[in-house]
């Protein structure tokens, strides 16, 4: 039987992907956005600034400490990377979200299982760029090829991986073909799949299943507790897959952004460690809005990986603001072997 050996969680943001200058490209589009959820609230930037400005986020986000946040955020992907390179998993599912590149509002699923036998991902095209938000191009490297690649899917295991959904009461989407849209500002496969095989993977990449859940738009998002149900799910077909082949499970996005939330990311981190399904299954819905979804990411891959002997730890937390209103990204890079 197939034989889980690696888990991980990482955050894949364009933080990641950016210099330290660069981050505070996206701020102007934080100021002109009309509400922020934030601790199950909604904000302006303005309200923002006056509710956190005991924090001292501005000398958080200025950038001396911008800078000293980005050198540690490249240190722990070399580290994720290299425990990779160690571990030498044959194949991959990633638990990860999309943000209308694969999807558009057309059509949503709640929870899609790529079953192709390739999958592919290219740069933007010169009239994709200007259709990108600010801060998005310059990220690109992070997530896209340079030039237009192909990658294997995992066609056996994620058949089975639909089969056990049906069984168990999940009426998942089938993806057998990565869809090209018109005048659209994306092609290929979602960045939360791109980063992992160009920065984890560091484009070796092994077949794989990419996961898609609907973690951003209202309204047929899964709630947290239906994430980790399906990622036990997602659990129980793996093993039993009649393969000797050894399976890397990956939560793909999060921490806590576009505001950042450093409580809420504790709770993550200590809930990871404790193997605390409760904690994370019984956290409010209104938690997981915006970018701060993706979380929902990590859940399902704990709902695998709750199930395994693997231990592991948290190479680093990195919270990067980029506002005295607490926008930015937290980052957060934990292994499971």
């Amino acid at each position: 039987m197939a034989e889980i050996v690696l888990g991980m969680w990482t955050s894949h943001g364009p933080t990641l992907s950016t210099t330290p200058q660069q981050w505070l490209m996206r701020v102007k589009a934080d100021q002109n956005r009309p509400s922020h959820p934030f601790r199950l609230g909604n904000y302006s930037f303005d309200e923002l600034c006056e509710l956190r400005k005991s924090e001292n986020l501005g000398d958080q986000a200025s950038f001396d400490e911008r800078t000293i946040r980005h050198a540690r955020c490249q240190e722990a992907i070399t580290k994720m990377a290299d425990i990779w390179d160690e571990v030498k998993p044959d194949v991959a599912v990633i638990m990860g979200n999309d943000q209308k590149e694969a999807f558009t509002d057309q059509m949503i699923p709640a929870f899609t299982v790529f079953s192709g036998d390739t999958l592919f991902n290219e740069p933007a095209s010169p009239e994709q760029i200007p259709l990108m938000a600010p801060g998005i191009h310059e990220a690109e490297d992070g997530h896209n090829p340079p030039e237009y690649t192909e990658y294997p899917g995992q066609v056996e295991l994620s058949r089975l991986i639909i089969e056990q959904a049906t069984l168990d009461g999940f009426d998942v989407a089938q993806m057998t073909k990565i869809p090209r849209h018109e005048n659209h500002w994306s092609a290929g496969v979602g960045h939360a799949f791109g980063y992992i095989y160009r920065q984890v993977m560091r484009d070796n990449v092994v077949p794989n299943v990419p996961i898609i859940a609907n973690t951003f738009f209202p309204p047929n998002q899964p709630t947290a507790k239906r994430c980790y149900d399906f990622g036990k799910m997602v659990g129980r077909a793996i093993r039993a897959w009649d393969s000797e082949l050894k399976v890397a499970v990956i939560g793909s996005g999060g921490m806590s952004h576009f505001v950042i939330d450093e409580d809420l990311d504790q709770i993550f981190i200590k809930a990871l460690a404790a193997r605390d399904a409760d904690t994370l299954t019984s956290l409010e819905e209104g938690h997981f809005q915006t970018g701060t979804s993706e979380l929902k990411n990590w859940i399902s891959a704990a709902g695998v990986l709750f199930d395994t002997d693997l231990k592991g730890e948290v190479i680093d937390y990195v919270p990067c603001y980029r506002s005295e209103a607490g926008t930015g990204t937290a980052n957060g890079f934990v292994y499971w072997r």
